[in-house]
């Protein structure tokens, strides 16, 4: 179940994620393994939300809006990087299902009140050649501190 307006913070699942629409509708960003120096992931990894990003995909459009006077160096620089990521972007509507690969990021908004089920099932042996994987997220996490 959820609201609208609920967002979940950029992040990655390391099982395989099928996610199914019952109700409402949400808005999914995802971005490939190979994009994470771009995602602001500064969390170290024995931290218990290593998984996540602190970049809000939301923030974006304010980059050039001329009314924005104020937003924090460090946000601005993460969002000036993860304007160039290679992502993809759609909206989920009840009765449909979204695979996210594992170690995929996803950042999520809902965008009405609805429903969701999603299950996980286990991770892939050797990584995307193009797209990256595990390795790819671990080499990049232990370089951001």
């Amino acid at each position: 179940y959820n609201s609208k307006g609920i967002a979940a913070a950029n992040h990655y699942d390391t099982g395989r994620n099928m996610v199914a629409m019952i109700a409402g509708a949400k808005r999914y960003i995802l971005a490939p393994p190979k994009e994470c120096s771009k995602l602001a992931i500064v969390i170290p990894r024995k931290h218990p939300a290593h998984m996540f990003s602190l970049l809000n995909w939301g923030h974006i459009s304010l980059l050039d809006d001329p009314k924005v006077m104020s937003m924090p160096e460090q946000e601005r620089g993460w969002l000036e990087r993860a304007r160039e990521t290679l992502a993809i972007e759609t909206v989920l509507k009840a009765g449909e299902v979204l695979y996210i690969p594992s170690f995929w990021f996803h950042y999520i908004v809902s965008l009405q009140k609805g429903a969701q089920c999603n299950t996980r099932s286990g991770v892939p042996d050797e990584p995307n050649h193009y797209f990256g994987g595990r390795d790819t997220v671990q080499k990049c996490m232990d370089s951001s501190y």
